[in-house]
């Protein structure tokens, strides 16, 4: 590129300021690293057969700007019988109507309002301009398809989740249930020993019902064994000397009376 004029370079910095000042609503337009090399952003106007669309566009300045018109061409596709396969831009202002007097402010609100009011007596694509006048529905049709397929943005990917651990509840146990708790824990102890030698203050001991064991002497090789009370009948005249009641001082076996009667068995 030939090296640009001072003239130039000092518009440019004042275009830039401009465009800042300007409400371009969602329309973006700014300069990239190079001041000659423009990039923008072209929303569908509302009502339109392009609107949801978002169409990209590129604005090259020549080292004499503003003397010569900037060139702008459509990066995203578009069906439009005034632009091209290629994104040239068919429209007045951007060649024999050039003048210095225009900025790039006023090139973008014109190319809006190309989308809005196509040009079918100077068409970039004849084929769509016959069809516009033609068949207006199929038109629309397709220039909406076109919009879908090729202009609408992207959604945004959702935010990644967060993995929460769940709280840690602690719960409290009521009465009911520590009452159940230390019921269910503590040790009952029955003391069953007939030890009456023992402290009687400590508490009223269980009473445990064991049947009575009678003791037989039998003559047979001097052994002794136990009989069960109630299993052998006692001979006529036998007695038997009662046992020491739960009150006496201390226990003593049964014994027989002298003169009872012993039965022997062979």
């Amino acid at each position: 590129m030939a090296h640009p004029l001072p003239a130039t370079l000092k518009r440019i910095h004042r275009e830039i300021a401009d465009v800042k000042k300007e409400d371009l609503g969602q329309i973006t337009l700014v300069p990239s690293d190079d001041l000659f090399v423009w990039c923008g952003t072209l929303p569908g106007p509302e009502g339109s057969v392009y609107e949801g669309g978002v169409f990209n566009i590129a604005v090259d300045l020549p080292p004499d700007y503003p003397f010569s018109a900037p060139k702008v061409t459509f990066k995203t596709r578009i069906y439009h019988m005034n632009i091209s396969d290629q994104g040239n831009i068919c429209i007045d202002i951007l060649k024999h109507n050039w003048s210095p007097a225009l900025s790039l402010f006023k090139v973008i609100l014109s190319l809006s309002s190309l989308l809005t009011d196509p040009n079918p007596k100077d068409p970039l694509v004849p084929s769509i301009a016959t069809q516009y006048t033609r068949n207006r529905k199929l038109h629309d049709s397709t220039a909406r398809q076109w919009t879908e397929l090729y202009a609408r943005p992207k959604p945004p990917p959702p935010p990644p989740a967060l993995r929460v651990p769940p709280p840690k509840s602690k719960v409290k146990p009521t009465s009911r249930t520590a009452g159940s708790s230390r019921a269910s824990t503590s040790t009952i102890v029955i003391d069953d020993s007939d030890d009456e030698g023992r402290d009687r203050g400590a508490g009223k001991k269980r009473k445990r019902d064991v049947a009575r064991t009678e003791i037989d002497l039998v003559d047979d090789d001097d052994d002794i064994q136990e009989v069960a009370s109630g299993s052998k009948k006692r001979a006529a005249g036998e007695r038997r000397v009662p046992r020491a009641t739960a009150g006496s001082s201390s226990r003593r076996p049964p014994a027989f009376i002298q003169g009872e009667v012993i039965d022997i068995d062979d």
